[in-house]
C-alpha cells in the first residue's frame, strides 16, 4: 500500500506541485538535499520539491523505489486450472456417477489398455507388415580418405597395424560401435603408401586400393564381448577380470572373415599365406 500511495503522490506532484507542496509543508518540516542518504533520493527531492519540501516517507527508504512488489505478482487468468473433483455433489456436474454413467463394466471396474469389450481389438485386426532380422549386423563405415588425413596429421602411425581400436582412439569412428567397422573406398586416391589394417568388413574398391599401394587388409571376427575387450580393455582391468578368449565365427560368417580377432589389440600384422586362404575356403565349402 505504501508504494502505491507513493506512486500516486509522485505523479500528482509532477502534475500539480503547488497543491502537494502545501499539504506536505503543513505536516512535516523542510529537508535539504544534503541530508538525504542516497543519490536517487536527491534526484526525487529536486523533482518533487521545487521549494525545498519533500515527502516524509522519502527519508525512510532503504532500497531503490519500484512500482512492482512481490505481493503484486499474480498468474495470468486461466494459467492454473483447478482439478476436477468427482463425486462431490450434483452441482459440480461430476457427482453421483462421476461421469461413468449407469451400470455396465465401464461403470464398475477397469479394463486393460486396448480392451474393446470382447471383440477383436484394433491391434489384432491390423495386418502385420515386414519383420526384423535378428541376425542382421550393423557396421560403422570409415573411408580411406579419413584414415589418410589422420596419418598426415600424425594421429595414426602408418608403420604399425591399424586396428579398430586405433581408429577409435584417433577419432576416425564414433564411440558407439555395434558389430564392427566397415572399410570404405572413399578417398582411396590419397593412399600412396603401404598400410596394414584389421577391420570387420571391407569393400572391393577399398581392398584393391590398399593392396595396390603395397598394404593389406584383413577381415577379423569379434563377438560382442571380444569387441568390448578390444576397444575398452581398461573396463576389464577396473572390474578385476581377465580378457576373454577370442571367439570363433558362426558357420554363416566363416566365408566373410579371414581370421579370428586377437586380444589384446595387436600391433603387428599377420601375413597372408596361400595355405591359410585355402583352409578358409575349404572350411566354408564343407
Amino acid at each position: 500500500m505504501l508504494t502505491r500511495k507513493l506512486s500516486l503522490w509522485m505523479s500528482a506532484s509532477i502534475n500539480n506541485g503547488s497543491s502537494l507542496q502545501a499539504k506536505v509543508s503543513s505536516i512535516i518540516p523542510q529537508l535539504s538535499s544534503e541530508t538525504l542518504p542516497f543519490p536517487f533520493m536527491q534526484s526525487c527531492y529536486e523533482t518533487l520539491n521545487c521549494s525545498g519540501v519533500v515527502m516524509p516517507y522519502l527519508a525512510r527508504f532503504t532500497r531503490p523505489y519500484s512500482l512492482l512488489s512481490l505481493n503484486d505478482l499474480r498468474d495470468n487468468k486461466g494459467a492454473r486450472k483447478q482439478k476436477t473433483r468427482k463425486g462431490r455433489g450434483i452441482g459440480s456436474g461430476k457427482g453421483k456417477t462421476a461421469g461413468r454413467g449407469h451400470k455396465g463394466q465401464k461403470a464398475r471396474g477397469t479394463m486393460k489398455f486396448g480392451f474393446e469389450g470382447g471383440q477383436t481389438p484394433l491391434r489384432r485386426r491390423m495386418p502385420k507388415r515386414g519383420f526384423k532380422n535378428p541376425f542382421s549386423l550393423t557396421f560403422q563405415p570409415v573411408g580411406l580418405g579419413k584414415i589418410a588425413k589422420l596419418i598426415n596429421a600424425g594421429k595414426i602411425d602408418s608403420s604399425e597395424l591399424i586396428t579398430m581400436k586405433t581408429l577409435k582412439d584417433a577419432g576416425a569412428i564414433g564411440k558407439q560401435i555395434e558389430d564392427g567397422v566397415r572399410l570404405m573406398g572413399r578417398g582411396s586416391e590419397q593412399i600412396t603408401w603401404p598400410i596394414h589394417l584389421e577391420v570387420s568388413r571391407v569393400t572391393v574398391r577399398a581392398k584393391a586400393a590398399v593392396e595396390a599401394a603395397g598394404g593389406s587388409v584383413r577381415r577379423v571376427y569379434y563377438n560382442q564381448l571380444g569387441l568390448r575387450a578390444l576397444l575398452k580393455p581398461e573396463w576389464f582391468e577396473k572390474k578385476g577380470r581377465l580378457l576373454p578368449r577370442a571367439a570363433r565365427p558362426s558357420p554363416k560368417q566363416r566365408d566373410k572373415v579371414d581370421s579370428i580377432g586377437r586380444l589384446p589389440a595387436p600391433t603387428k600384422p599377420i601375413p597372408f599365406i596361400l595355405e591359410e586362404k585355402e583352409e578358409v575356403s575349404g572350411a566354408s565349402v564343407s
